[in-house]
């Protein structure tokens, strides 16, 4: 295969008419950079400052809420009509330069809500160790669209790029679509036309409320990897109802943040983690495709771009640790020029892996360039800094 880098930085235009400057993107995360209230922080802005200046075409910051009772951690935004605008303003600003195109995704954790500050809630009551909810009955999910677009409105208006709906990784809507975490008997439940119902009813009012010319995108699982979970089958089958939308970019990744689950990010496997499913979703949508999570080398994101299986390439961890990445692919060379070989850890605590990604995030955001903390003093600031939000979060929204 040729070594040509050229295909990594051909613009893109999606269909609702912007255009990426190349073929990189900053997948989201959960930086947990909020200032504990739900406000972006000044190492915030900082951070997606330093991916954009790193060269992205697209930086997408996860998991934005627009209910502050159903938050995944008390580092996320909120971003509600009586949010700190100006921070927001601040952050779209700062995150936009070098053509970088800033987006939010909106995302709702449900039954994965952390309980200190919220309400697990989710399509079906559970209650299994780790993990206990109530159902959302149905006049709560009737509200969740309109909230959804609310928050997709005000990220217009306040100069954010676009905005990505989340719809993977087991948070809400990921749990709709999946039959481990779906048991409902109404027009949310049973086969995959009715669990995918809620997505779709929040994609149209999102465009609704943003108009034909801003960027939606979706985030999605192949698989839940998790035992009844959602199936590679029902996956296809939401790509292919994805073609009749508006949507601008399907984001392709999988995985479930399901207590005691491995995460796909903590895979020790040497390649993409999803480019056989794209490959398959290829021939359901002609959308553009994002594929997320196991690049690790420039030639894989040649690979997945030159064959057709990805429109886009989505990293995360690679970034976290050389946020200049996409500058240092540029070059003809190589396939080694500028790649990342990631940390190993022995016999990591669960969430330890995260924990030490989010705390070198915030070196990053801080400009502190060589981040070196071993694991167990990572896992330690990680949980105290939580703690500490956590207080200010339940004084702030009496949560």
């Amino acid at each position: 295969m040729s070594l040509d880098a050229a295909p990594l930085f051909t613009p893109l235009e999606l269909p609702c008419g912007v255009v990426l400057p190349n073929r990189l993107a900053k997948a989201a995360m959960s930086d947990s950079l909020g200032d504990g209230i739900g406000n972006p922080t000044t190492a915030q802005m900082r951070l997606y400052e330093r991916w954009a200046e790193g060269g992205v075409a697209l930086s997408i910051i996860g998991e934005v809420q627009g209910h502050p009772n159903f938050a995944e951690k008390p580092g996320n935004l909120v971003l509600t009509e009586d949010a700190n605008l100006d921070a927001f303003r601040k952050l779209a600003q700062r995150g936009a330069g070098d053509a970088t195109q800033l987006w939010l995704q909106l995302g709702h954790a449900g039954a994965m809500t952390h309980p200190p500050i919220g309400t697990p809630k989710g399509p079906s009551a559970l209650y299994l160790p780790g993990l206990k909810c109530d159902a959302l009955s149905g006049g709560e999910i009737a509200m969740l669209p309109d909230m959804f677009a609310k928050t997709a409105r005000l990220a217009r208006d306040l100069g954010f790029g676009g905005v990505e709906i989340h719809a993977a990784h087991g948070f809400l809507l990921s749990q709709f679509l999946s039959p481990l975490f779906n048991k409902r008997t109404d027009a949310y439940g049973g086969p995959i036309t009715n669990r995918m119902r809620l997505l779709f009813e929040v994609i149209d009012a999102v465009r609704g409320a943003v108009g034909p010319s801003f960027p939606v995108g979706v985030k999605v699982n192949s698989t839940d990897q998790l035992e009844g979970g959602l199936r590679t089958e029902d996956s296809l089958a939401v790509v292919a109802a994805l073609d009749g939308t508006s949507v601008d970019l399907i984001d392709i990744s999988g995985g479930t943040y399901f207590p005691g689950a491995v995460s796909a990010s903590d895979a020790t496997g040497s390649g993409a983690y999803f480019l056989d499913f794209a490959a398959s979703a290829r021939g359901k949508t002609r959308v553009p495709l994002m594929v997320t999570g196991g690049f690790k080398t420039r030639a894989q994101a040649i690979e997945a771009v030159v064959s057709g299986k990805a429109d886009v390439v989505g990293l995360a961890r690679s970034l976290v640790l050389d946020p200049d990445l996409p500058r240092r692919w540029q070059p003809a060379g190589f396939a080694q020029q500028g790649d990342i070989t990631l940390p190993r850890f022995d016999a990591p605590p669960e969430g330890g892996i995260t924990a030490w990604y989010t705390m070198r995030l915030t070196a990053l955001g801080e400009d502190h360039e060589g981040y070196n903390i071993d694991l167990p003093a990572a896992v330690t600031a990680y949980n105290d800094r939580d703690a500490e939000r956590t207080g200010r979060w339940r004084v702030r929204f009496n949560t």
